[in-house]
């Protein structure tokens, strides 16, 4: 009996170690390409706005006390609603006038806020942002909200999220938490873990010289694979990556809108529609043809803003005969 047992550990070594062999030889040959490939900061032009005359400027703090800077944007005419803006990676808080001043002239005021390290807003100590959305920039947006709320124009039934790329990406953690937001609309958005699988199976099969490496590794092993090396990234850049496909369906039933372009080549399609699936009802997708990464409304035009307007339209504005006071107390405490 002892000999069997010594037989069965002998089997279990000789095809353990191989094995054990075989991932330390993938971690330490190909992990380090995923490590400097995830902090390559994009290539694509960062919009930069102008300070627009009629803006009121706004400085708020973080709960680390961190100085965030954004403005507020009147609507034209009687307020529908208000909306807040998230900003695309590297932007300022002006860039929001292309896709905005079309909600502005129907009746929304805007409200768009720099994250921290970004625009004029306070970079913090030990930390540099990257296009990736990080816990740090959902707490800017808590933030961001909190100000929305403490207004002494404040909506009482609370507001809109309109968000591009990161900053959209960003702004639904805490839409997911946080009922004050009656709806979100977003366009280019991604989440890290899902969006950093694909990619790391096709940088392996471009650094590999052994096609048996791709080939026997199974699909769980490049899930397991993202997640460890996430951990290792955050130990090094000191902060954490948090889940959005573990919050995502906490926004329904609030409405969501998911615009995205068909010809994205940073976040594939297929990447926003896997994320789009773990989001419940009521909820819409709208891939634009033909569109680059955050070129959706460029490509679109006037499409592209009758359809956000008419998102807003439905499920945020002011309808008639319906009480705002009745709303303040559930919403703003």
């Amino acid at each position: 009996m002892m000999w069997l047992w010594v037989g069965l550990g002998l089997l279990v070594l000789a095809v353990a170690l191989p094995l054990y062999l075989f991932h330390l030889h993938i971690f330490r040959k190909y992990l380090p390409f995923l490590y400097r490939i995830f902090q390559e900061k994009p290539l694509f032009i960062v919009p930069v706005g102008q300070p627009i005359t009629d803006a009121e400027e706004v400085v708020l703090a973080t709960t680390n006390n961190l100085s965030l800077h954004g403005c507020y944007l009147k609507a034209s005419g009687p307020r529908k609603g208000v909306l807040l803006f998230g900003l695309e990676y590297g932007s300022n808080c002006w860039s929001c006038q292309p896709y905005c001043e079309f909600l502005r002239e129907n009746g929304y005021d805007i409200f768009a806020c720099e994250t921290r390290g970004q625009g004029k807003s306070v970079a913090q100590d030990g930390y540099d942002p990257l296009q990736w959305v990080t816990t740090f920039e959902v707490e800017d947006f808590r933030a961001a909200v909190a100000y929305l709320k403490r207004r002494a124009d404040a909506d009482a039934r609370g507001v809109g999220f309109f968000g591009l790329s990161k900053g959209g990406s960003a702004g639904l953690f805490v839409a997911a938490e946080d009922p004050y937001v009656r709806c979100c609309a977003v366009d280019g958005i991604f989440s890290t873990y899902t969006t950093m699988i694909p990619y790391m199976m096709k940088w392996v099969a471009i650094f590999t010289t052994r096609r048996i490496i791709i080939d026997c590794l199974p699909t769980w092993y490049f899930h397991y694979a993202a997640f460890r090396g996430l951990q290792n990234l955050e130990r090094e850049r000191r902060c954490v990556f948090p889940s959005l496909e573990k919050v995502i369906r906490r926004i329904a039933p609030r409405p969501l809108l998911m615009i995205h372009g068909s010809a994205d080549n940073y976040i594939k399609p297929e990447m926003a529609k896997s994320l789009f699936r773990m989001a419940g009802p009521p909820k819409d997708f709208w891939l634009v043809d033909g569109a680059k990464h955050n070129q959706s409304m460029t490509q679109a035009g006037d499409e592209y803003k009758k359809r956000v307007l008419d998102f807003f339209d439905l499920h945020l504005a002011v309808k008639k005969n319906e009480s705002v006071v009745s709303a303040r107390h559930s919403l703003l405490g």
